[in-house]
């Protein structure tokens, strides 16, 4: 873990790790937005084999800027696993604070100098939408409501102090990544960041949320639907389920016996 009482190091060198699938006529608009927002950043592209060349699009990118990577790879695995593919590149090669960031525009790359500004006394910066300023626009009002539901669910059966968990607009510090035991995470799709969000906080380590506004994409269908929502729920429940038995168990174990008699 670490240590609280001494001073951070600087934040010098950023990567900021962009996954796609299907993303052709995005992925150009967002990576000049993140070059224009933060220069010295890498964009490194984490593209799952994209049937409409996205791939084919990020390797033009890359031949015409030195700050934009490109890591090819198999084929669609699942968000957390082209995360954690990003996450071992970036601290390979040193990189002090690691970037997540959607494809489709959503997460607006000017709020970026901000969260990495804040990054400065942080473990973890989540980009969050539910935090006072914080904005989202163009959903319908179910999603919403979803959203927000699910956010206050895992609050409350996690024993998070979080508001945004399930947010995917974050700056990991590297040190944090290399606490919070990557090799052990096992979660694939949008569970994955309420899965990172829980080690980081058991890990004793600072989170801040920063307000952003969230814009729906305009180009492109969101890989979002009810399967997906389910699915995270479910492990959720059995995440909250575990930490409440443990909870329970602990305060039986420091109870004197003859309470029990």
């Amino acid at each position: 873990m670490p240590d609280s009482t001494q001073p951070r190091p600087l934040i010098e060198r950023v990567a900021v790790l962009i996954p796609t699938y299907n993303e052709r006529d995005n992925l150009p608009l967002v990576v000049e937005r993140v070059r224009a927002a933060v220069p010295s950043a890498d964009v490194v592209v984490l593209d799952d084999n994209s049937p409409d060349g996205t791939g084919d699009i990020a390797d033009e990118l890359a031949a015409s800027d030195d700050h934009v990577q490109v890591l090819h790879r198999q084929g669609k695995e699942g968000l957390g696993a082209a995360y954690l593919a990003g996450f071992t590149w970036a601290l390979e090669r040193g990189y002090d604070a690691v970037v997540e960031m959607d494809a489709d525009g959503s997460h607006r790359p000017e709020h970026l100098p901000s969260m990495l500004e804040v990054a400065a006394d942080a473990d973890l910066v989540i980009g969050s939408r539910y935090v006072r300023g914080g904005k989202i626009v163009n959903w319908p009002l179910d999603r919403k409501a979803i959203s927000m539901a699910g956010n206050l669910y895992i609050k409350v059966i996690l024993g998070m102090s979080v508001n945004d968990a399930t947010a995917g607009y974050r700056v990991y510090r590297a040190e944090t990544l290399r606490t919070i035991g990557l090799d052990k995470v096992e979660s694939a799709g949008y569970v994955f960041q309420t899965d990172l969000t829980v080690r980081t906080v058991r890990a004793g380590l600072t989170v801040v949320e920063v307000p952003i506004t969230f814009v729906e994409r305009e180009i492109g269908d969101s890989k979002m639907d009810g399967d997906v929502v389910r699915e995270s729920m479910s492990r959720i429940t059995r995440w909250g389920l575990a930490h409440r038995r443990g909870q329970l168990q602990r305060l039986l174990d420091r109870e004197p016996t003859w309470h029990r008699l």
